[in-house]
């Protein structure tokens, strides 16, 4: 597999990262609340992780930002007048039955990017991504890693302002998790928003600006990661990091 490194970039070429604020937002389905109500901003550079146990609503948290759901009540807006470009990459891979390559030439295409410009961003962004080699192979038949890069890829190509990533490691070697961490890095550099979810305490704090903490479908704790992770006010936030089940 050919190596993947981050490429050193000069300065963010995206505008300031636009601020993503929650209201009193809540999510039911059947009669049953599984989220909120939820009321916080996403300010400064990040990159935000959100954490908690299963079942806290760390997901739900991702698919309402990016409009995935609709909230049953409250409100989602972003600072700007125009919703911001934004992307998402799901835990376990979403590719067409097509090459690598074709997965990113069809999603320049959906994105009405002119015809003469898409193989040569489809190309530059499977070398930055180190997946030239696999550039005409299956995307299905890709190592784990490699979809998942590929899933990154075609984010990159878009040049989303915002990027959501839901536990986008947690299947893969660590070699595999490097790479992901690495072009999480590059798109923070870019002056892409990153909204991640993870178990991973390393992880987090390798990666994290600030941590959103969730449990039993609430927003415990929100604040700056070396805060969280070196006192959580949260009486949730401190029986989790001491390893203990939390609801």
């Amino acid at each position: 597999m050919t190596a993947f490194q981050v490429p050193r970039l000069a300065s963010s070429i995206l505008s300031p990262s636009p601020e993503l604020c929650f209201k009193d937002v809540s999510f039911s389905h059947e009669d049953k609340v599984l989220l909120g109500p939820c009321s916080f901003t996403l300010k400064g550079a990040g990159p935000t992780l959100v954490m908690g146990p299963n079942g806290a609503g760390k997901s739900l948290l991702l698919r309402l930002s990016h409009g995935l759901l609709l909230p049953t009540q409250g409100q989602i807006t972003w600072s700007g007048e125009i919703r911001p470009r934004q992307a998402m990459v799901f835990q376990q891979p979403v590719l067409l039955r097509r090459s690598a390559v074709a997965n990113l030439i069809h999603a320049l295409a959906v994105n009405n990017v002119p015809r003469r410009e898409r193989v040569k961003l489809a190309h530059d962004a499977l070398e930055r991504f180190g997946l030239t080699a696999c550039c005409n192979t299956p995307a299905r038949v890709l190592s784990g890693g490699e979809q998942q890069r590929l899933t990154l890829a075609r984010a990159w190509v878009l040049s989303p302002q915002v990027l959501f990533l839901d536990e986008p490691t947690s299947a893969l070697d660590p070699a595999a998790i490097k790479a992901v961490e690495a072009a999480v890095h590059e798109f923070h550099q870019r002056g892409t928003r990153i909204v991640m979810t993870t178990h991973d305490l390393h992880q987090a704090k390798r990666l994290a600006g600030d941590i959103l903490f969730l449990s039993g479908g609430k927003v415990r704790e929100h604040s700056p990661a070396e805060a969280f992770f070196e006192k959580p006010v949260s009486r949730e936030a401190q029986a989790y990091m001491a390893g203990e089940l939390v609801e």
